[in-house]
This record gives C-alpha cells, sequence and structure tokens, in this order.
C-alpha cells in the first residue's frame, strides 16, 4: 500500500506542474491539449486527477478510485481527439502512461499487490495438453496458434501503433540503416521461435499455448541454452518490427510485453512447472538462464 500510496504522490506533484507548465509554456499546452481550452479541461483535471490523487496520497481509498478512473477516462479522450484533430498526441502519451501507473497503484492500495494470477485463469490457466494427441497434432496446433499470434501481436497492432503515432504527430526521426537492420533481426528472432515451436511441440507432447502446455519438460534444442527461447524470440520480433516500422512506440509495447511477460506471467508458469516436474525442473532452472543464452556445463 506504501508504495501505491507514494506513486499517487508522485502523479500529483507531476500533473500539478504539468498544469503550471500548460499555462506558462503555449509549447506545452500545444502538444498535449492542442486546441482544447485549457481552463475548462483545468476545471475537471485539477479536482479529480491532481487532487484526487493528493488525498489518494494520504491514504483515501474512494479517491484513488476516483483519480484512476478519471484518468483512464482522459486518456480514451484525448485519443480520440488526437485521433480525429491529429493534435495533443504527446498529451495522449503522458495520460495513458499515468493510467498504467494508476491502475497498479490502485491495486496495491486496495488490494496490497498487484494481481498477477487473474492473467493466468479462465482459458488462460496451465493446463498440460491432453494425451491423445499424436506429435504432429501438436505441430499442426503449435503452428496454427504462431499463425494467430504472429498475425495479431506482429502485424495487426503494430501497424495500428504506427498508424496512431504517425497521426498524433509523436512520430521520431530515425536513421535509414534501422530498417534493414530490423529485417535481419526479424528474419533470426522468427527462426528461433519456429524452432523452438517445434522442439516444444515435438518432444514435450504438447503446445506453447497455456491451455495445452508440454507434458514433459523440455531441455534439447534451443531450450538447452535458454529456458525461454520463444519468449525471447517473441520480444525480439516485436522489437525487430518496430524498426522496419520506424516506431518507437512499437519498439515500448514489445518492450511492455517483455516485462508483463517477465514479472506477471514467467513467475506462475515456473511455479507450475516445479510442481508437475519437481526436481528436473529445478536442476534445469538453475543452470540455465532465462534471458540470456548460456552454454550447458553438461
Amino acid at each position: 500500500m506504501r508504495w501505491g500510496r507514494t506513486y499517487f504522490g508522485v502523479q500529483a506533484l507531476a500533473g500539478a506542474l504539468w498544469w503550471v507548465a500548460v499555462f506558462t509554456a503555449p509549447i506545452v499546452r500545444e502538444i498535449t491539449l492542442g486546441s482544447l481550452n485549457p481552463v475548462a479541461v483545468a476545471a475537471f483535471d485539477i479536482p479529480l486527477f491532481v487532487g484526487g490523487s493528493v488525498l489518494a496520497a494520504l491514504g483515501v481509498k474512494a479517491a484513488a478510485v476516483v483519480s484512476t478512473c478519471w484518468t483512464g477516462v482522459v486518456a480514451t479522450g484525448l485519443a480520440g481527439y488526437a485521433t480525429v484533430t491529429a493534435e495533443a498526441g504527446w498529451g495522449v502519451v503522458a495520460m495513458v502512461a499515468a493510467t498504467v501507473g494508476s491502475v497498479f497503484a490502485l491495486c496495491l492500495v486496495l488490494l496490497g499487490r498487484i494481481p498477477t494470477d487473474w492473467l493466468v485463469r479462465g482459458p488462460f490457466a496451465f493446463r498440460p495438453a491432453a494425451a491423445r494427441p499424436t506429435a504432429a497434432t501438436h505441430v499442426v496446433s503449435t503452428f496454427g496458434q504462431i499463425i494467430v499470434f504472429w498475425g495479431l501481436f506482429l502485424v495487426v497492432i503494430p501497424l495500428v501503433a504506427r498508424f496512431l503515432e504517425q497521426r498524433w504527430a509523436i512520430a521520431l526521426p530515425v536513421p535509414a540503416f534501422v530498417g534493414p537492420v530490423g529485417v535481419a533481426v526479424l528474419v533470426l528472432a522468427s527462426a528461433l521461435g519456429i524452432w523452438s515451436a517445434v522442439v516444444m511441440s515435438t518432444l514435450g507432447n504438447g503446445t506453447p499455448l497455456p491451455s495445452a502446455m508440454a507434458t514433459s519438460l523440455v531441455i534439447a534444442g534451443p531450450y538447452r541454452w535458454v529456458r525461454n527461447p520463444m519468449a525471447v524470440a517473441g520480444i525480439v520480433q516485436g522489437i525487430a518490427v518496430g524498426l522496419i516500422l520506424s516506431s518507437w512506440v512499437v519498439v515500448v509495447y514489445a518492450i511492455a510485453g517483455s516485462l508483463v511477460w517477465n514479472y506477471a506471467i514467467r513467475p506462475h508458469e515456473e511455479a507450475d512447472l516445479e510442481r508437475r516436474f519437481g526436481d528436473q525442473f529445478r536442476r534445469y532452472r538453475d543452470t540455465v538462464w532465462c534471458w540470456v543464452p548460456r552454454l550447458p556445463t553438461a
């Protein structure tokens, strides 16, 4: 709870300083509010965002809820406004970041923790694959998942992000060589992802999908050098797509995905593996690193 209240205190100070800048620096007003009337916006935002954050920092839980909800409303409204008018793009970036921070802080204030276990419930709960399907069936299922997930996370979402980045006028200049580098990195990362998927589905008797996980611990192929080669491949692919599109937003999106996976998903996945495979997984975890490739000792 203390860290949540601390965040709201910092947010209140940042919000107050931002409003001072809005009324004293035209450039700040232009890039964050566009043509919106700052007085009209301030009439709502100062009491609900700044004032609400102050009260939340003092321990008023209802104020934390109000401040978080208002931050989300402003982020959504600004995103719509920026998409229609091509103004206030950096205001959207700031409010989206504030919304994410506020949600995390609200969880700490209300629950005392960030409930990452909610992410692995229902259809995303960890379950071993059914025993009947053959290795060929698992391979086909795995490649079906690759088509869907790569299409969504490496094509659709990045293209939408790139469009919004351009529309909101928040794109940054990048060197010309970045695109070709991104293509090379994408090819290598994709090869790693496919190799990892084939090994997982043929030797693990399962798929990468949490609802049909491998029933055998896989420590062959790329899994000999790094514990999560598919995650490594996915993150690098996302960054590579960002380079190809010359989009810092897509690069940030990929890095944010790595943080979510590492701190929210991986602990639950590894706890499940430890429950199912015991000492075999513990020995593997102690000798093979999660993110950085390491030559096996034996």
